[in-house]
C-alpha cells in the first residue's frame, strides 16, 4: 500500500518533533496565521492548546458553526460587577483563530491554557485599588517590547515595518517549522537578558500554562506515537513554556490568586476596535490591510491597489485601470529604493497618495478609514450563552429591523408611525440603562414633535454594558423601569428628577412614572430655589408635548409643572435682586428657559389672566423694577415686546431710561445684551425698528472715552452674534444716520464700483422678475442711493 507524499512528509514532520510542537506567534499577525496553519498540517497533533481563558473550552465548539463570523471576541465578566471584564478578540487573520478552525475541521481536540478569566478578572481588580489603573501598569513599571528590540537589532527604527519584511513577506518555507524555531531563539535570547519584561502577571500565567500543558502531552502523548500536542501562544511565551520547571514550583506561584465568579460568551467585534489596545496585544494600525494580507491567494499588491480604486469610483472620484498600473510601479519602486523584499504599507500609501489622490490628504483619511481600518463587523450564534437582557435586546432589534452596525449611521423617525415609534422607544429605554447605541442629534428641521433623528453606532463594549444593565431586569422594559424608579429615590436635585420624568415619557415607561412623580412632589415641595425650580421647569414642559405625540396620560405631570411656574412667578422677582454679572447672566438663562416652557404648558382653561397673564406681570415688574440687573431688565423688556404686551412706544420708552445719560456705561450695556443680545433676533429688531436704532446709536455716542473701553468687550460680544447681512445692513443703517436720509455721496475708494446705483441697469431686470413672480404689471424698482464705504466702529462691519 503506498503513502501520499503529503502524509510521508506530515509523517516525516511528526518523527522530528520530542516534546510540544511550541508555535510562537504574534497576535493578529497574519504572517503567523498563515504560518500556524502550514505547521499544524505539516504535524498533524493530536490536540491544539491555544493561549486564552479555559472558561472558553465549552464555547470554542461553535467557531465551527457557519453563523460564527469574525471578528469575534470572548467575553468574560465577574457576575457580581459586569462592568469588570475582559475582551479576548479573534479576527479571520489571528493565529489562535486559524488553529482553532483547524482543529475543529480535522477532529481534533482544542482546549485553552491561559490563566483562568475568574483569576484574571479579581487580578485586575484587586490591582486597580491597589493603584488606582485598570491593567496593573503602575505595579508593573515599564515592559519590554519584544518586537520593537528585535527591530532595533536589525537596524529597523519602525518595528511595524521589520515584521512586515522579515514575517509577513516571506514566501512559504521549505521546512514549515523553520520559521517558528528562529522565532523561539530569538526570544530565548530575550528572555535570557530581560527576564520577564516587565510583565510580571506573565509568570503566573506562564506557570498556569505549564501546568495545563504538562496534563495535555500525559493525556494524548508523543508524536512519534501519533499524538502529540501543539501550542499556540504568543512568542514571547515559548521560552517559558520550554524551560524546565517542577510542579511544585508552578503551584506555589499559583497559591493566593484570587479569584472570583465569571460567566463567558462569544461576542462580535469589529475591525475599528482591533485597531486599539485591547487583549491578545491588539492596537494592530491596519487590520483590513492585515485581513487583505492574510486572504490574497497571490499578487497582494495588485489586489490592493484595486480595491483601492474600486472604493474611489464609488465616491465618484476619476480612477482608472492606468492609474492602478502606474501606483503598482510606484509602489515597487519605492520598496526596491527603500530595500524592501515587497511594498508594504508605507509604499501602497505613498503610491495611492501620488497617483490616485493627486497629493490631497482628504480622499486618503477615507481609504484609510474604509480599507486600511475597516468597517467588519463580527457575527455569532443565536445559541451562544447571553444574559437574558442580551436576548431580549436581540429579540426587539429583530423585530423592528434595527440591526447593529459598527459603521455610524444616521436614523431619521416620524412618531407617528408605528414602527418607528417603537425603535425610538427601544433607543431612549437603553440610554436610560447607559447603553449608548444611539445618540439623538438634531436632524432635519421640523415645526412639530413628530420627528427625532439619531445617530447609530455599535460598539462591542455595549455588551459589557448589556451585562451590566441585566441587574435590573431580564427584559429592556423591566430593566429601563427598575433603573428609572431607583434613580428616582436616588435622586437630591429636583432637576435630575424632573429630567427622568422627561426620559420615562420618552422611554413609555407608564409603571416607572408615579414612582418619578411622586419623588417629583416631594422634591418641588421641598426645593425654595428659584433657580432650581426654573431649571426644573422646561424639562417638565418638554415631557408634556412629547407625552401629547406619544398618546401617553400626563395630566398629573402638567398640575406639577404648573404648581413649579406658579411658585416661580412668586420667587422670582426677589430672586433678580443683588445678582452679580456671572449671577444676573444665570438668571436671564433661566428667564428665557421658564419663558419657553410656560409657552409649552397646555392651557388650563384659565384664559388669558391665567399662568400666561401671571407670566406676563412678573416680566413687566422686572422690566421696570430697580436693582434688578440690566440684563434681566432688558430680556425681560424683549420677551414683552415678542409677546405683544408692550404698549406702542413702550419699548422705546424702557430703552431711553435705560440708555439716559444717569445710567452707569456697564449698566446700560448689559441692559442692551439683555434686550437685543444672542440669537433671539435682535439684530432683525433693530434693522426695522429705527427709532430704537437710534437710541442705541445716540447712546454709543456719547459715551465718555473713559467709559468706552469697558463696555466694548459687552457690545461686540453682543453684536457678534448676529448674522454678516445683519451685521452690515445696521452698519449701512447707522452711516445714514436718524431718518435713513442719505449722505452726500463722495467717490468710492473700491475700483470698479460707481458712488451711486445704475438706476437704467436696474431697471432693466425688473421684466424677468415679473414673470418669475407671476405678476402681470411691471414691478416698480425703487431707486437705492449708494454711499461710500465707511466701517462702524461696533459691529466692525464695512458698508
Amino acid at each position: 500500500m503506498t503513502t501520499s507524499p503529503a502524509v510521508a512528509e506530515r509523517d516525516a514532520t511528526a518523527a522530528a518533533v520530542r516534546g510540544p510542537l511550541l508555535l510562537g506567534v504574534r497576535h493578529h499577525g497574519p504572517g503567523s496565521a498563515r504560518g500556524v496553519r502550514a505547521a499544524l498540517d505539516a504535524a498533524g497533533p493530536g490536540a491544539v492548546l491555544i493561549e486564552g481563558p479555559p472558561e472558553g473550552d465549552a464555547l470554542v465548539a461553535l467557531a465551527a458553526q457557519e453563523s460564527m463570523r469574525p471578528p469575534v471576541a470572548l467575553l468574560a465578566h465577574a457576575v457580581d460587577d459586569p462592568g469588570q471584564a475582559a475582551f479576548w478578540p479573534l479576527a479571520a487573520f489571528s493565529p489562535e483563530w486559524v488553529a482553532i478552525r483547524w482543529a475543529l475541521g480535522h477532529g481534533v481536540p482544542v482546549r485553552f491554557i491561559d490563566l483562568p478569566a475568574a483569576h484574571s478578572l479579581a487580578m485586575a481588580a484587586q490591582e486597580e485599588k491597589k493603584d488606582g489603573t485598570s491593567d496593573g501598569a503602575a505595579a508593573e513599571g515599564l515592559r519590554v517590547d519584544p518586537i520593537a528590540v528585535l527591530a532595533q537589532a536589525a537596524g529597523y527604527d519602525d518595528p511595524e515595518r521589520w515584521w512586515e519584511d522579515a514575517v509577513e513577506h516571506r514566501g512559504r518555507a521549505e521546512d514549515p517549522l523553520a520559521p517558528f524555531a528562529e522565532v523561539a531563539e530569538a526570544m530565548t535570547a530575550l528572555r535570557e537578558r530581560y527576564g520577564d519584561g516587565g510583565h510580571r502577571r506573565d509568570l503566573v500565567r506562564e506557570a498556569h500554562m505549564r501546568l495545563r500543558l504538562r496534563a495535555a502531552c500525559k493525556e494524548f502523548g508523543e508524536f512519534a506515537d501519533g499524538g502529540g500536542v501543539a501550542v499556540v501562544c504568543g512568542a514571547w511565551h515559548v521560552p517559558a513554556l520550554a524551560r524546565k520547571a517542577t510542579v511544585a514550583a508552578d503551584k506555589a506561584l499559583l497559591k493566593g490568586v484570587p479569584k472570583a465568579k465569571v460567566e463567558m460568551t462569544w461576542v462580535p467585534w469589529t475591525h475599528r476596535r482591533l485597531a486599539r489596545g485591547s487583549g491578545y496585544g491588539a492596537g494592530i494600525d491596519s487590520p483590513g490591510w492585515y485581513g487583505h494580507l492574510f486572504e490574497a491567494p497571490d499578487r497582494p499588491v495588485e489586489r490592493w491597489l484595486t480595491k483601492v480604486a474600486g472604493l474611489l469610483r464609488q465616491e465618484d472620484r476619476t480612477v482608472s485601470s492606468a492609474h492602478v498600473i502606474e501606483a503598482v510601479r510606484l509602489a515597487e519602486s519605492l520598496a526596491a529604493m527603500r530595500g524592501r523584499p515587497l511594498a508594504g504599507l508605507t509604499e501602497t500609501v505613498d503610491a495611492v497618495r501620488a497617483v490616485m489622490c493627486e497629493g490631497s490628504d482628504v480622499p486618503l483619511a477615507l481609504i484609510t478609514d474604509r480599507l486600511i481600518v475597516g468597517d467588519a463587523l463580527g457575527e455569532v450564534p443565536q445559541d451562544a450563552p447571553a444574559v437574558p437582557l442580551q436576548r431580549d435586546l436581540a429579540r426587539r432589534q429583530r423585530s423592528l429591523r434595527l440591526k447593529p452596525e459598527a459603521l455610524e449611521r444616521d436614523l431619521d423617525l416620524d412618531l407617528r408611525k408605528e414602527n418607528d415609534a417603537a425603535r425610538s422607544t427601544l433607543l431612549h429605554r437603553l440610554a436610560l440603562l447607559g447603553i449608548g447605541w444611539g445618540e439623538p442629534t438634531a436632524g432635519r428641521n421640523s415645526t412639530g414633535t413628530f420627528r427625532e433623528s439619531w445617530r447609530l453606532c455599535w460598539e462591542p463594549e455595549l455588551h459589557v454594558r448589556v451585562a451590566e444593565a441585566g441587574i435590573w431586569g431580564t427584559t429592556v422594559l423591566a430593566a429601563a423601569t427598575a433603573r428609572a424608579e431607583s434613580a428616582a429615590v436616588s435622586a437630591t436635585a429636583l432637576a435630575e428628577v424632573t429630567g427622568l420624568a422627561e426620559k420615562c415619557l420618552l422611554a413609555a415607561l407608564p409603571d416607572a412614572l408615579p414612582v418619578v412623580m411622586r419623588a417629583l412632589a416631594d422634591r418641588a415641595a421641598l426645593d425654595a430655589d428659584v433657580g432650581h425650580l426654573a431649571a426644573a421647569l422646561p424639562a417638565l414642559a418638554r415631557s408634556l408635548r412629547y407625552g401629547d405625540v406619544r398618546g401617553t396620560d400626563t395630566a398629573a405631570l402638567g398640575e406639577v409643572a404648573r404648581a413649579l411656574a406658579e411658585r416661580v412667578c412668586v420667587g422670582l422677582p426677589p430672586a433678580c435682586a443683588g445678582l452679580d454679572a456671572d449671577g444676573a447672566e444665570a438668571m436671564r438663562g433661566h428667564v428665557d428657559a421658564v419663558h419657553t416652557a410656560i409657552g409649552l404648558l397646555p392651557p388650563a382653561g384659565d384664559g388669558e389672566d391665567g399662568l400666561p397673564g401671571r407670566w406676563a406681570a412678573v416680566l413687566a415688574k422686572l422690566a421696570r423694577r430697580e436693582g434688578v440687573p440690566g440684563v434681566v431688565r432688558g430680556r425681560a423688556a424683549r420677551l414683552l415686546l415678542d409677546g405683544g404686551r408692550l404698549a406702542d412706544g413702550e419699548a422705546a420708552r424702557l430703552m431711553g431710561l435705560a440708555l439716559s445719560p444717569g445710567t452707569p456705561p456697564a449698566d446700560a450695556a448689559a441692559w442692551i445684551e439683555g434686550f437685543v443680545g444672542g440669537t433671539s433676533g435682535g439684530g432683525m429688531l433693530l434693522v426695522h425698528d429705527e427709532h430704537l436704532l437710534s437710541l442705541v446709536d445716540a447712546w454709543l455716542t456719547d459715551i465718555p472715552a473713559a467709559a468706552f473701553g469697558d463696555v466694548l468687550p459687552l457690545l461686540r460680544r453682543t453684536f457678534s452674534a448676529y448674522e454678516p447681512g445683519v451685521r452690515r445692513t445696521l452698519g449701512e443703517l447707522a452711516r445714514r444716520g436718524p431718518g435713513g436720509g442719505a449722505r452726500p455721496a463722495v467717490e468710492t475708494t473700491v475700483p470698479g464700483f460707481a458712488p451711486l446705483m445704475d438706476e437704467g441697469r436696474a431697471d432693466a431686470v425688473v421684466p424677468l422678475l415679473t414673470l418669475l413672480l407671476g405678476g402681470e404689471a411691471p414691478v416698480a424698482a425703487q431707486p437705492r442711493v449708494s454711499a461710500p464705504l465707511s466701517r462702524n466702529r461696533l459691529t466692525g462691519e464695512t458698508s
